[in-house]
């Protein structure tokens, strides 16, 4: 049962960071097409609008997803070593 609930984690976990890229890049490139939609009611830095905002977006949101899913993948396989470990010694 235990393992059913990491390898359900595991898939929602890919489902979630997927769909983080997926948004991003939709918000990156919404930013690109219509600035102005984007900057209502909230104050942007000079110059930072448009298709540098939607690439800067873009780029920030690939990079902080890839980060947060390898911190995320890095945990299940602290698990997994250590699981397969335990059966190793238990063989022993």
């Amino acid at each position: 049962m235990r393992h059913f609930f990491i390898r359900g984690f595991e898939i929602l976990l890919s489902i979630f960071l997927i769909l983080g890229l997926i948004g991003s890049i939709i918000a990156g490139v919404s930013l690109i097409v219509s600035p102005e939609a984007a900057a209502i009611g909230t104050e942007l830095p000079p110059g930072f609008s448009g298709p540098a905002a939607g690439v800067a977006l873009i780029v920030g949101g690939v990079i902080y997803t890839i980060f947060i899913g390898g911190l995320m993948f890095l945990g299940l396989g602290i698990y997994h070593n250590t699981r397969r470990m335990a059966e190793a010694l238990e063989r022993q």
